[in-house]
């Protein structure tokens, strides 16, 4: 699924979702290209420079948020970046799972690289030896409001000096034990170095990109079990004419049915007399303007996750040009939470399309398929109930769709007045992702038991899934539980790829 063959070289300005999922779930290694490595170099001297004029910089030689107009003595500011980082490690809940530690990790160190930050070069030097050694600090999920991540990023700050928690080889050690065994000596902060590591939003960017990458990938299944369902239901692909798309050109409509087409190449329903009805129902029937506007939203959550794992959310930024350091707003994330929201909102609608779907092949007057789609006849339930789970899974995914309040009782003595939700949002997002792959495996196993039914040629990529589908779950005969059916689609061909992979379906298209 992901290329772990070579090193991925951070650059600081164009790691790719893609990229980060490779790192993150693929175990990827990382190098910090030379470029990248002159750059953090520049920045950190102008930091010093700074401090050698004594200029007011806000967390450099004067104080964080409500002590902005407190100086900092020479002597006291790499103390400082220790204590900035002690003061806001309050994060708590359920430890991040190890993807998406490493997603944090990889997009701290890629902003640090950015030149933005100024840190010390050796910090992101030892960030990217705990990556490529499997040493992971341990993150709590819940202490960031979408105004930087502060709290959750101070942790990973602490383990890098030392402190906190280090999981390593399935075992959570304290991090300087961790560091230790690893032969790997505790980071040494210098002045700024500890509103460097924490003063970024890594945690909410880095979960907003595995959510865009899965959106993605799970875009494409939507597509292989819409065609799966309209093969088994005999469908009517009128809709999906180029003519008809061109003629209401909706954001992503023209892509999605280009798409399906592809996937539904060499079908007999390309002879629209192969077609059952003149017209079908509408979740059938609209797959095009569904999965269309689900790929516009992707396309509106893609450019706010590059500018965030590119860019350089740093308060203050270090502007090596001018040799200077100044105030920024680049902390905040409201573009990254409104389009994640977005994306929620499409999710919940491609759902809700999928259950449809899947209740038209169950339903006899409609499909003119056996009740259940069982082989037996009357007495036996068949795939009705299976229903219901897709139902289940489809309520939650529409409760995780509701937007993530971003109303706020100021903090600060009153000046840290506006925040923005993304890592709610990002986490509601990935929560709703996997649901939806559970939905979309339901109506796969639906649509591979109705077309085998009804028994007619199907096109080559929607036989090759179906092939790949009953090697994991066998085709319904006496009535059986299918949960465990669906998991174990879920884990050996869904979660991974490995169906889509298996069927030969197209790429994402490249614009919506």
């Amino acid at each position: 699924m992901h290329d772990t063959s070579a090193p991925l070289a951070l650059t600081g300005d164009d790691l790719t979702a893609a990229d980060l999922a490779a790192v993150a779930r693929g175990g990827r290694p990382v190098t910090i290209s030379a470029d990248a490595k002159a750059r953090l170099a520049a920045a950190r001297q102008v930091v010093e420079d700074v401090i050698a004029r004594n200029e007011p910089v806000y967390g450099l030689t004067r104080g964080l948020g409500p002590q902005v107009a407190h100086s900092l003595s020479r002597g006291d500011m790499a103390a400082f970046s220790l204590r900035t980082l002690r003061g806001r490690a309050h994060a708590v809940g359920p430890r991040l799972p190890r993807d998406q530690v490493r997603a944090v990790m990889t997009v701290r160190l890629n902003g640090l690289l950015k030149g933005g930050a100024g840190t010390t070069p050796a910090i992101a030097e030892l960030l990217a030896e705990l990556l490529n050694r499997s040493l992971h600090p341990q993150l709590p999920s819940i202490g960031s409001i979408g105004a930087s991540d502060l709290c959750v990023l101070a942790h990973l700050g602490l383990a890098l000096v030392g402190e906190g928690e280090i999981a390593v080889d399935g075992r959570v050690l304290p991090a300087g034990e961790a560091l230790a065994a690893a032969g790997l000596t505790p980071a040494v902060l210098g002045p700024k170095d500890g509103i460097a590591l924490c003063s970024a939003s890594a945690f909410s960017a880095g979960l907003a990109a595995l959510a865009l990458y899965d959106a993605g990938e799970f875009w494409r299944l939507a597509q292989l079990a819409a065609a799966a369902t309209l093969e088994a239901f005999r469908g009517n692909l009128t809709p999906h004419d180029p003519r008809a798309a061109a003629a209401r050109p909706a954001p992503g409509q023209q892509a999605a049915s280009a798409h399906l087409l592809a996937i539904l190449a060499g079908s007999a329903l390309a002879d629209t007399a192969q077609a059952r009805r003149l017209q079908d129902p509408l979740s059938i029937r609209t797959v095009g303007p569904l999965h269309g506007s689900l790929l516009a939203a992707l396309r509106f959550l893609e450019p706010a996750v590059l500018a965030e794992v590119n860019g350089a959310g740093d308060n203050p930024l270090v502007v090596i040009e001018d040799g200077r350091l100044i105030s920024t707003a680049n902390f905040h994330t409201p573009a990254l939470a409104l389009a994640l929201e977005t994306l929620a909102q499409a999710l919940a609608q491609a759902a809700s399309g999928s259950v449809a779907r899947t209740g038209k092949l169950l339903t006899p007057a409609i499909s003119d398929l056996p009740l259940g789609l069982s082989p037996r006849g009357p007495g036996h339930s068949g795939l009705a109930p299976f229903l219901k789970t897709a139902q289940s899974l489809l309520q939650e995914i529409r409760h995780l769709a509701q937007p993530a309040p971003s109303d706020l009782r100021p903090a600060g003595d009153g000046v840290e007045d506006e925040i923005t939700a993304a890592p709610q949002a990002a986490k509601k997002l990935g929560e709703a992702l996997w649901r939806l792959r559970l939905v979309l495996g339901v109506e796969l196993i639906v649509a591979a038991q109705a077309a085998e039914l009804r028994g007619v040629p199907l096109a080559p990529t929607i036989a090759a899934a179906i092939a790949a589908l009953r090697e994991v779950v066998a085709p319904l005969d006496e009535d059986r539980p299918f949960g465990g059916d669906l998991e174990r689609l879920d884990s050996e061909m869904l979660a991974n790829g490995a169906l889509l992979s298996r069927a030969g379906v197209p790429p994402l298209p490249d614009q919506a």
